[in-house]
C-alpha cells in the first residue's frame, strides 16, 4: 500500500512538472505574438493588426508543420525506446524534412509575399503595410520548424526544463526587440518581423545544450531522408498538424465572413479574439503536449495502470483550466479589448467584446477536445485524433462557419467555435471509450 501510494505520488509529482513547464513555454510564445499585435496596434493602428490578423494562417501552417515533424517523431522515440528499440533515426530524420518543408515556404515567401496577402483577403491598403513582415517571417521558415522539432524531441528525452527555457526565452528576446525595433529604431512592421525572425534561433540554441548533458540518449547523425521514417511520424503527428493548422483555417475562414459583414474593423476586432484565443490554446496545448512524453512513455512500456492515471489526470486539468479560462474572459473582456484599441475605435470596441463572449463559451469544450486528442495520437489510435483533428480544423468548423453565418449573420461566426468542438467532442469520447475495450491488448 505504502508503495502504491508513492508511486502516485511519483506519478503526480512529474505529471505536473511535465505539464507546468511546458504550459510556460507554450505561452511564452503566444505573450510573444500578442506583444506583436499590441505593438504594431500602438504603432500602426488598426490596419497593422488587420494585417498581422491576415497573416496568422501563414505562421499556422509553419507551425504545423514542425509540430508535425517534431511531436510525430519523437512520439515514435518514445514509444519505441519504451520497449527498448533502437529508433534513433526519427530525429535527424525529422530535421532533414524540416529544412526541405521550411525552404519551400521560405521561397514562396521571398518571391510572392504580396500575392500570400492577397489571396488571405489583404486589400492594396493591408498588402503595402503587411508585405514586408511577410516576407521576412516566411524566409525564416526552417528556423521556426527546427526549433519546434528539437523542442518536442530535447521535451521527449528527459529535459523539459531546457525545452521550457529555449521557449520562454526567445519568446522574451522577441517581445524585448520588439520594442527596440519598433520604436527605438522606428523599423515599423520591419521591426517586429526582425524580432518575430530572429528568435528561433534563440530557442534553437538553448535546446542543442540537451546534448551536452549525461540523460541525452539521442545522437544527430546524416542519412538519406526516409520518407518512411516521415509516413510513420506523419501518422501520429497528423493531430498535431491539425491542431495546430486549424486554429489557422479558423482565422482565414472567420475573416473572409467577418470582412463581408464588417470590412478592416470587424478583422480587426477577430484579430484581438484570435490572439486573446491563442494564449488561452497554449495552456489548454501545453497541459496536452506536456502530458504527451509520459502516455507514450507508459503506452510503449504496456503499463496500462500507470496510463490510464496520466490519461484522468490530464483530462482532468485541462478541464478546470478552461472554466478558469472562461471566467477570466467574462470578467475582464472590456480592459482586454481596450489594450488592442489604442485609437478608441467604438466600432472595434463593439465587435470584439460581443465576439470576445460568444466566441469563448467554445473554450469550454475545447480543452477537452485537445487533451482528448493529444492522448488517442500517443497512444497511436490514429484514426480517432485524425478524424478529431479534422472536425476541429477542417470539416465542421468550416460547415458550422457557412451555415451559422448565413442565419445569425456575424454571431453565427463567433457561435460556430462552440459547435465545432461539440460536434468534434463525440468523435474524442467514442475514441476515448473505444480504448478501454482495448486496454489489454494495446501492443497486440
Amino acid at each position: 500500500m505504502q508503495s502504491e501510494k508513492l508511486k502516485v505520488k511519483d506519478l503526480n509529482k512529474k505529471f505536473f512538472a511535465y505539464v507546468t513547464q511546458n504550459i510556460l513555454g507554450t505561452m511564452s510564445i503566444t505573450i510573444y505574438i500578442l506583444a506583436d499585435a499590441l505593438f504594431v496596434s500602438l504603432a500602426v493602428g488598426s490596419n497593422g493588426l488587420a494585417a498581422l490578423n491576415l497573416i496568422l494562417p501563414v505562421f499556422a501552417l509553419i507551425f504545423a508543420i514542425g509540430e508535425m515533424l517534431g511531436i510525430g517523431s519523437a512520439i515514435q522515440f518514445s514509444i519505441n525506446k519504451g520497449v527498448n528499440k533502437n529508433e534513433k533515426a526519427y530525429l535527424m530524420n525529422a530535421v532533414e524534412w524540416g529544412v526541405i518543408f521550411g525552404m519551400m515556404i521560405a521561397v514562396a515567401g521571398a518571391m510572392i509575399p504580396e500575392k500570400i496577402i492577397a489571396i488571405l483577403g489583404g486589400n492594396n491598403d493591408i498588402i503595402q503595410i503587411g508585405v514586408t513582415y511577410t516576407r521576412i517571417c516566411m524566409i525564416f521558415a526552417p528556423f521556426f520548424i527546427l526549433t519546434r522539432i528539437l523542442n518536442a524531441f530535447v521535451r521527449n528525452d528527459g529535459s523539459p526544463s531546457i525545452a521550457m527555457a529555449g521557449t520562454v526565452i526567445s519568446s522574451l528576446f522577441n517581445i524585448v526587440f520588439d520594442y527596440i525595433f519598433i520604436f527605438v529604431c522606428g523599423w515599423g512592421m520591419k521591426g517586429a518581423a526582425l524580432a518575430t525572425a530572429f528568435s528561433p534561433i534563440i530557442g534553437i540554441s538553448i535546446c542543442m545544450l540537451h546534448w551536452i548533458m549525461k540523460r541525452n540518449t539521442i545522437k544527430f547523425g546524416w542519412h538519406k531522408p526516409s520518407v518512411s521514417l516521415l509516413i510513420k511520424s506523419v501518422r501520429t503527428g497528423i493531430s498535431a498538424f491539425v491542431g495546430e493548422i486549424s486554429q489557422g483555417i479558423v482565422t482565414l475562414i472567420f475573416n473572409m465572413l467577418i470582412l463581408r459583414f464588417a470590412g478592416n474593423v470587424g478583422v480587426a476586432a477577430y484579430g484581438i479574439i484570435a490572439n486573446v484565443s491563442m494564449l488561452a490554446f497554449s495552456v489548454l496545448n501545453g497541459i496536452a503536449q506536456g502530458s504527451q512524453p509520459l502516455v507514450s512513455s507508459y503506452y510503449g512500456k504496456n503499463d496500462v495502470s500507470q496510463l490510464y492515471k496520466v490519461r484522468k489526470l490530464t483530462l482532468l486539468t485541462s478541464g478546470i483550466a478552461s472554466i478558469a479560462i472562461f471566467i477570466v474572459i467574462v470578467l475582464f473582456a472590456e480592459p482586454i479589448v481596450s489594450i488592442f484599441n489604442s485609437e478608441n475605435n467604438a466600432d472595434l470596441m463593439s465587435y470584439a467584446m460581443r465576439g470576445m463572449y460568444l466566441y469563448f463559451i467554445g473554450i469550454l469544450v475545447a480543452g477537452y477536445n485537445i487533451s482528448a486528442t493529444s492522448i488517442l495520437s500517443a497512444v497511436e489510435s490514429v484514426k480517432y485524433a485524425f478524424w478529431a483533428s479534422i472536425s476541429r480544423g477542417l470539416l465542421a468548423v468550416i460547415i458550422c462557419a457557412l451555415v451559422l453565418s448565413a442565419l445569425l449573420g456575424i454571431d453565427g461566426v463567433w457561435l460556430s467555435f462552440l459547435a465545432t468542438e461539440v460536434i468534434t467532442a463525440f468523435i474524442t469520447f467514442t475514441g476515448l471509450k473505444k480504448l478501454k475495450i482495448e486496454k489489454e491488448v494495446y501492443r497486440a
